[in-house]
């Protein structure tokens, strides 16, 4: 059977030299970095090498990157330390955020008793910056303001630095889930005024299980997780140093082929949507995920024309014909909610269509593509 990856929005293929770094650390360099010997002296120096080139890339300074296990721990830890560090009393994100962020501050709001508001959207998923701004001089609280850069499911992308300004200039702290743009677009901390950012390695073909969190400095956080010095005194453990080496050959080589990787990636996906339209006269795009200007290149959010029982069928037809997609987070994998960013912009009506989210990568070629267009048509008429 045929075997076709379109959801690299849920994790990407590891790159061979990533694969080959790894290998590496875990044959010849197993010493705790903890360690004063050789041994750990090595796997200290290797980690903080690549937490300087991770610091390069973001033009950020290095005592600015924690290590993690991926983007939900430094989402959640981000998001506590701010309510019990900071002073933070009224957290302001949006009803289309991963449940990384959704989650936590839901049960900030249990425990602490903080107040939890959230942006009006537009039709298309977009956060109201003038509204945000109504939120931020609302009261004369401390207030956090979370939203993604690139959203996970339809793609749409926030102008950061306009919401980070924003955020700086009423007082409040900025945290932005760039778990789907890290690896793909380029930030910079000086411009971008953000005080906190997330990552995880899986989404730009590194290892799962490791990830980082950018925290400007002097925020004050404190430790989440307690019991070493490791990361400085911020996060306790011992660190997954075949991980980090992953993390750091997968992050550099995005970045030294991002313009060439990029560009490629865009190309299929226009292809996909031209080939979808050609083949279905009624098919429509959720968000701004059909716009090269306002979405990310690398997913397609598609809502195709098929009847409520073909609905319920096409996942799984799709699955056995060896393609791979998703129809919104893979975190929500098995829930009968459906999507909860499709809810927050489609009428009853469009959600009884099927929505489906396409992502790609370098790997991706127009034969799979053209494979699925055939597989969907195939399906349409049968």
């Amino acid at each position: 059977m045929r075997k076709v990856y379109l959801d690299n929005a849920a994790t990407t293929q590891i790159r061979p030299s990533v694969i080959e770094k790894m290998q590496e650390a875990l044959a010849h360099n197993y010493g705790n970095p903890s360690s004063t010997h050789s041994f750990g002296r090595t796997v200290k120096t290797a980690i903080e090498t690549t937490r300087k080139t991770i610091a390069k890339f973001l033009n950020a300074h290095p005592s600015e990157i924690i290590f993690t296990s991926g983007g939900t721990e430094a989402d959640n830890m981000i998001l506590r330390c701010s309510v019990r560090d900071l002073g933070v009393k009224t957290i302001i994100t949006s009803k289309i955020e991963h449940h990384a962020v959704l989650h936590t501050v839901e049960e900030l709001e249990k425990e602490y008793g903080i107040t939890v508001s959230y942006v009006n959207l537009d039709s298309f998923g977009n956060p109201d910056i003038t509204h945000l701004k109504e939120l931020l001089q609302q009261d004369d609280s401390k207030k956090l303001v979370s939203l993604m850069h690139v959203n996970n499911e339809v793609g749409n992308i926030i102008d950061i630095n306009a919401f980070a300004d924003l955020c700086k200039n009423n007082n409040a702290f900025f945290h932005s889930d760039t778990i789907q743009s890290l690896g793909h677009y380029n930030i910079d901390v000086q411009e971008t005024k953000a005080d906190f950012l997330t990552a995880a390695a899986h989404k730009f073909h590194g290892p799962k299980g490791i990830g980082f969190a950018y925290i400007r400095r002097n925020t004050g956080l404190k430790p989440l997780i307690f019991g070493g010095q490791q990361e400085r005194g911020f996060r306790a453990g011992t660190e997954s140093y075949h991980n980090i080496v992953g993390l750091e050959e997968a992050f550099v080589t995005a970045y030294e082929n991002l313009e060439k990787e990029s560009a490629y990636i865009l190309e299929m996906k226009q292809y996909f949507i031209k080939q979808l339209k050609n083949t279905f006269s009624d098919v429509a795009f959720n968000g701004h995920s059909a716009d090269p200007d306002k979405s990310t290149y690398t997913l397609v959010n598609v809502r195709l024309p098929f009847d409520e029982q073909k609905s319920l069928m096409l996942l799984f037809q799709l699955d056995i014909k060896g393609i791979a997609c998703s129809k919104g987070s893979a975190c929500q994998s098995g829930s009968d909610l459906g999507s909860h960013v499709l809810s927050q912009i489609l009428t009853p009506d469009e959600m009884k269509k099927p929505s489906v989210r396409f992502s790609f990568s370098h790997y991706t070629t127009k034969e799979e593509l053209d494979y699925v267009i055939n597989e969907l048509k195939l399906f349409a008429e049968n």
